[in-house]
């Protein structure tokens, strides 16, 4: 008797600062396209939209900058709906990855809005993070290996443009002994939005990390050497 093809891995896409789910599922289009074999990725949007004036009546806060060279830019705007997972400056409800903060106005909200999608739509094989959704991806990763979590965990983690969250209260969730739930990360040598050497910082909390690197700019890359990496790294959590 035949064997039914393995069924395709379900992945959790969490999105960029001032990004949200559509806009993510759009610019994630040539990936979704590579891996349709593989992976069903299910988009969901971080609670907090960006744009309306803080508590203390501060103009409205601007996006991460966007790359011109990428094909995955940020959105332009915040009348675009553009969302946040968490903010490093809480009187101008505003990010910055490369901001030392010691707050992180928003960040238990969001991760509720992650177990309640786990809840409701899930269970999910993976997880992909980009941006700043690629750090919250890293401190979920933490969090569930210390048991912080509930709920069925995440077999592995993808993360794109990652970074250490600056936030003072987040350190611990970096230090040792590395994690060891696989990840795969990848990096743009053109980046100017999370420098690739951010993202390197991100390396050692995790055991054996899979790293592939592409020559572009701020998004996720989807051409044919990248299309290679993503399925190799995914084909080991496939079965029948």
């Amino acid at each position: 008797m035949a064997s039914s093809p393995p069924r395709p891995l379900r992945i959790l896409c969490i999105h960029g600062y001032c990004q949200n789910a559509g806009t993510f599922r759009e610019k994630t289009g040539a990936l979704r396209k590579a891996l349709k074999r593989h992976a069903e990725l299910v988009y969901i949007n971080a609670p907090h939209q960006i744009g309306h004036r803080g508590p203390s009546g501060s103009a409205p806060a601007a996006p991460l900058p966007s790359d011109p060279a990428s094909p995955s830019a940020a959105p332009g705007g915040p009348g675009e709906d553009g969302r946040g997972w968490w903010f490093s400056d809480p009187r101008d409800r505003s990010f910055s990855a490369e901001e030392s903060c010691a707050s992180d106005l928003g960040l238990d909200e969001s991760l509720e809005a992650v177990r309640r999608a786990v809840g409701e739509r899930g269970p999910f094989d993976g997880v992909l993070g980009f941006s700043q959704g690629a750090a919250l991806v890293a401190m979920l990763c933490a969090r569930q290996e210390r048991g912080q979590e509930p709920g069925p965990g995440f077999r592995f983690a993808v993360l794109v443009a990652g970074f250490r969250s600056r936030c003072a209260g987040h350190a611990p969730l970096y230090t040792a002994p590395p994690l060891g739930l696989p990840t795969l990360h990848v990096l743009g040598d053109s980046d100017r939005v999370i420098p690739a050497p951010l993202s390197r910082d991100l390396l050692p909390v995790f055991r054996d990390p899979v790293v592939v690197t592409h020559p572009g700019g701020h998004y996720v890359p989807a051409g044919a050497a990248q299309k290679q990496a993503y399925i190799q790294f995914l084909e080991q959590f496939t079965s029948s």
